[in-house]
């Protein structure tokens, strides 16, 4: 596959600005115009500009950086989006069939839906992370990828993993069971049509984050090898928490110096062993861009197989939509990266 960007062409909105009513006047127009004389450009500019507060990250205020890890502010449609991953969701699993669902931990949440392909054993296997900000979502509204993935030759696996609201505000033990549903697929795999040698990686935003996790954790503490997982195909993620932690996001999470540390995937490049796909959609949050062109840079600069791919037109939730498609976007990298 080129290295550099995959890009869809992108259609832009232009709207114009809401004109108000003609009011008439008894002043004539010429004689209104001589006693309110115009703002010079620069003064006016700074009265109807928002009074901009200290810098918290970067170069942005408070207001800015909760704005940056909002996603609905830079996606108004974001509602309709999530509702049809779980309409299409349903659609996909009626053409399959249910998928087969198992226990990788004791914990109630703790199991993960395996859709399986129909090609020939040993298959590749794809796990998927889903988002949500780490508080929402369920695996079963993230099956509308699996068709496109199970058609090409691959088995495709989402765990189900628990809120951070249901952890106190903790995002490790998470992280903890993202690695449990790796280690239950690397040492299942066999079991259910899968190739132990050939287990890839996927996550969207808050999933893309847990799974960038994975990709550098330390195996040996597991009893498998550095590089059980043969690729990770990260799309719109966060991969530093500091800019988080000091964004609105930190009201429901309760970010520790050792969680920061912990689950920052950018500062453990060196335990990544796998080529990695960087994604993210242009009408993302500024931040949410900047994070992957950050990482994709770091890992490039470690000398690291990475492709840093930037999606035309696409926003934080249209973005991972175009999994479901061999033609898509996310689609076509995803099974590019497996080698399908």
């Amino acid at each position: 596959m080129p290295r550099g960007a995959l890009q869809r062409g992108a259609a832009a909105a232009i709207l114009a600005p809401n004109r108000e009513p003609m009011m008439h006047s008894a002043i004539p127009r010429r004689a209104a115009s001589a006693a309110t004389p115009p703002l010079p450009a620069a003064e006016a500019s700074a009265q109807q500009a928002p009074a901009r507060g200290p810098l918290v990250w970067r170069d942005m205020d408070q207001a800015a950086l909760d704005a940056a890890y909002d996603q609905g502010a830079y996606a108004p449609n974001r509602d309709q989006v999530l509702g049809r991953y779980a309409s299409n969701s349903a659609l996909a699993r009626a053409a399959m069939g249910a998928p087969q669902r198992e226990a990788y931990g004791s914990a109630a949440i703790e199991q993960l839906d395996i859709h399986r392909t129909s090609a020939a054993a040993p298959a590749p296997v794809l796990i998927f992370i889903h988002g949500g900000a780490w508080r929402g979502g369920l695996a079963r509204d993230y099956a509308f990828p699996a068709e496109c993935m199970l058609r090409a030759g691959v088995h495709f696996v989402v765990p189900d993993f628990a809120a951070v609201q249901d952890m106190g505000g903790d995002l490790l033990p998470i992280a903890q069971q993202i690695r449990q549903a790796v280690a239950w697929v690397a040492r299942n795999a066999a079991g259910f049509g899968g190739d132990p040698g050939r287990i890839f990686i996927a996550g969207h935003s808050s999933g893309a984050h847990m799974a960038a996790v994975a990709l550098t954790t330390d195996w040996s503490g597991w009893g498998l090898a550095a590089d059980v997982l043969k690729g990770g195909l990260l799309v719109s993620g966060l991969y530093d928490l500091r800019g988080a932690r000091l964004s609105a996001r930190s009201r429901y999470v309760n970010f520790t110096d050792a969680m920061e540390e912990a689950l920052s995937p950018q500062r453990h490049i060196a335990r990544l062993h796998a080529p990695v796909m960087v994604v993210h959609g242009s009408l993302e949050t500024p931040e949410f861009q900047r994070m992957a062109r950050d990482f994709a840079r770091d890992v490039a600069a470690a000398g690291k197989p990475v492709q840093a791919i930037r999606g035309e037109g696409y926003n934080h939730f249209e973005i991972i939509e175009t999994m479901a498609n061999p033609y898509g976007l996310v689609g076509r990298v995803g099974l590019a990266m497996i080698g399908v």
